[in-house]
């Protein structure tokens, strides 16, 4: 019925009304914190373009690992920076590489914090791009042999979730097989399903050094004009044998997340990117935006638009936030 009988603010009248009838709610159990690793003993030095946050040895990753459990936020993804580099990433798949040190001492001391590991050669490989490099491209199926070999040194470490990030097609059958036929059937693979050529990747790069030396990732990396592309990127990973898919960025890419969630029923994650942290903390710095507002908007916007779960930059403010009831809901 129509004013004066219906008055839609009846509802948001008291903080203990709104929080009656809120549709969205975030916890930090939907949330998955990034952490970037460095070899080395005793290392924590901030990342220049993603303020606060930082690189870590593997034993300061074990502490921050800690205190993002003890914040009730059940999952931790690990990028690295090896030692050395060469045009295959090998340092990728070695048992004694930083990443897999740090899955041991994780799973050692904080068993019960899921550990997710990033699959890609970007870090790793000289060139920068994300794979073997083949007249100035990356070849998908040459690519994919030392995917299988990455794979199964993050699962021998014990790894839980292990997530491929760098496009390849057939990337999700092939680990599957490998995982499969040694003995890891247990091992989740969430599949950057739909990861778009963004230009929002920024921070990142520099934080873990993974600028192409040549060229871009575009004939790799998805065309941010395509959405029907990503619902067919998404059909093929489920398809190959994926637990979760994943879409990224988020904020440029809501639609995409939506149509993912309403055409298959399958868990679902976003990535909450660093150049949409860096925006918001530069902004905030600037007193332009409120920043604690416009970050629990942002993280509101990627759960309303059906994701399971967030990978962000901001996971342990929010769930510092929380801990401290400073978030309604």
């Amino acid at each position: 019925m129509a004013f004066p009988v219906t008055r839609m603010r009846r509802l948001r009248r008291t903080p203990q009304l709104r929080a009656m009838v809120r549709e969205t709610r975030l916890t930090p159990s939907n949330l998955m914190m990034p952490i970037f690793l460095v070899a080395g003993k005793g290392i924590k030095k901030e990342i220049s373009s993603l303020p606060g946050l930082y690189h870590l040895s593997s034993d300061m990753a074990v502490e921050e690992a800690k205190q993002i459990h003890d914040l009730g936020i059940p999952s931790v993804l690990l990028f690295a920076i090896p030692d050395s580099k060469d045009t295959q990433g090998s340092a990728s798949w070695q048992d004694d590489g930083v990443v897999q040190q740090t899955v041991r001492a994780i799973k050692e001391q904080i068993p019960q914090l899921m550990v997710c590991t990033d699959l890609c050669f970007c870090e790793y490989t000289s060139h920068g791009h994300c794979g073997i490099i083949h007249n100035n491209d990356v070849d998908n199926d040459a690519t994919l042999k030392i995917t299988a070999q990455q794979a199964l040194s993050h699962a021998r470490a014990g790894a839980d979730i292990i997530a491929p990030s760098g496009m390849m097609d057939g990337v999700v059958t092939t680990m599957r097989s490998a995982l499969d036929e040694n003995g890891f059937q247990d091992a989740v693979i969430m599949s950057y399903a739909a990861k778009f050529a963004s230009g929002f990747y920024g921070p990142f790069r520099e934080a873990v050094q993974s600028t192409p030396e040549f060229g871009d990732r575009r004939s790799y990396q998805m065309d941010p004009a395509n959405g029907h592309e990503a619902l067919r990127e998404v059909a093929l990973d489920i398809e190959e044998g994926a637990d979760i898919v994943m879409v990224k960025p988020a904020l440029a890419y809501l639609d995409i997340i939506h149509a993912v969630r309403e055409k298959y029923q399958m868990p679902l994650a976003a990535y909450n990117v660093s150049g949409e942290y860096a925006m918001i903390k530069a902004a905030a710095a600037k007193g332009w935006i409120d920043g604690r507002r416009v970050m629990l908007e942002t993280l509101l916007s990627i759960k309303r638009a059906g994701t399971d779960i967030i990978i962000s930059y901001f996971s342990k403010e929010f769930a510092e936030l929380y801990r401290k009831g400073a978030v309604e809901g």
